[in-house]
């Protein structure tokens, strides 16, 4: 291993299944970058309703929107222009028009570069629907961390109740089965366990408990590495 190989970490899975958190955490106890790939889409979803884009049909504005995106990362600031869009962005209907969004092929390789820029030394943690499989596919470490639909929407309700925000767990359930299929079914870079990824299933575990297993297989892939 040269001097200049910058370790990456990278965490799919569906919708609500924790991994953002999970990825935030471990990032922060390696030191790592964090990259939140969905985080892109939705801010390609957020431009395109605020101006009244076609969500389901102009694939070239849209992949321009997502060349153009004038968006700095700092903290947990998501900075698109002047303005803080990290709430905005978390919307149910910014996610689900983020993922009719990720389905076009043009949208994905607008944004293919500036996720990889995220590889810095000394490492990334990174999380999403391709982020093992396409975006960075030699990664030290490939995560496919999920959870019951269930389990999931339950999650979901918690997070928007705590916020304040009025949910419905069914309606929830339902967009999460909706977006499972859609992120699942898409032609290109559709969600999958690859053949090289660990999976880990949550839906018996605290974040903490998900954030030590993934610090222990990569511990474990580093320690394979150097032998």
């Amino acid at each position: 291993m040269n001097g200049n190989y910058i370790p990456v970490i990278a965490i799919d899975g569906p919708s609500a299944s924790g991994k953002g958190t999970v990825a935030q955490r471990v990032a922060a106890k390696l030191g790592f970058h964090y990259l939140d790939s969905g985080a892109l889409y939705r801010l390609v979803a957020l431009v395109a309703m605020r101006s009244g884009g076609d969500l389901g049909g102009d694939e070239k504005r849209l992949s321009e929107v997502a060349r153009e995106l004038d968006v700095v990362f700092k903290g947990t600031e998501i900075r698109l222009g002047n303005e803080d869009v990290a709430d905005a962005i978390r919307s149910e209907a910014c996610g689900n028009a983020a993922s009719k969004i990720a389905a076009y092929p043009a949208v994905r390789a607008a944004l293919l570069a500036r996720q990889r820029a995220f590889r810095q030394l000394p490492g990334l943690v990174t999380d999403g629907r391709d982020m093992g499989s396409v975006v960075f596919p030699e990664a030290a470490l490939k995560i496919f961390l999920t959870a019951t639909a269930e389990a999931r929407a339950e999650r979901r309700y918690k997070q928007l109740m705590a916020k304040g925000i009025d949910a419905n767990i069914a309606t929830l359930l339902q967009d999460i089965q909706e977006r499972d299929a859609r992120d699942s079914n898409r032609s290109v870079a559709p969600l999958q366990l690859g053949a090289d990824t660990n999976l880990l299933d949550t839906t018996s575990l605290n974040i903490a408990q998900a954030v030590d297993s993934v610090l222990q297989q990569y511990a474990e892939t580093r320690a394979k590495a150097r032998a």
